[in-house]
């Protein structure tokens, strides 16, 4: 009975969590409003830089070119995309659309500020969903956890928690 009591918890704590997540507007720059998990529990985090264009439209994570890649690669390894997001907990560092990239064909990298502005959001998805598995996918989620040079010197690497 306590890990349910514990369970509804965590859900009502997510479920306010989401409420106010989707009312904040702290970025001027961002495009939209924040795109937000559909799950409310999991022991699985994945962790993205920020919502496409295309995923603000949806309002779904990881909905368009950067989930078409990720979802190829969980297939390989018979994990459906239904099943997935069934079964993780999906979030950014950002959450919101930051825009086009005007220098290249790419979205913008949010800036230090607006990641600094939305730390709020996942620090308190970690401390309340307490995941077994972190999966951080790019540069910008990396660097949440670990330090590095170059990308090719963590990606396909397992990391311990000390």
């Amino acid at each position: 009975m306590k890990n349910s009591k514990k369970s509804l918890d965590i859900h009502r704590e997510i479920k306010i969590h989401k409420k106010k997540l989707s009312n904040c507007r702290l970025c001027k720059n961002m495009k939209g409003t924040p795109v937000i998990c559909s799950n409310s529990s999991s022991d699985i985090l994945l962790i993205g830089q920020a919502p496409g264009i295309k995923e603000k439209v949806i309002n779904k994570p990881f909905a368009w070119t950067a989930g078409k890649n990720l979802f190829s690669w969980f297939y390989k390894i018979d994990v459906s995309e239904d099943n997935f997001r069934k079964n993780v907990y999906m979030a950014s560092i950002c959450r919101c659309y930051p825009g086009k990239n005007i220098k290249s064909s790419g979205d913008r990298v949010p800036s230090i500020e607006e990641i600094n502005n939305c730390k709020q959001w996942l620090d308190f998805e970690i401390n309340i969903l307490k995941p077994k598995l972190i999966i951080p996918v790019g540069k910008l989620a990396i660097e949440k956890f670990i330090s590095f040079q170059k990308l090719h010197e963590v990606v396909g690497k397992s990391l311990q928690k000390s």
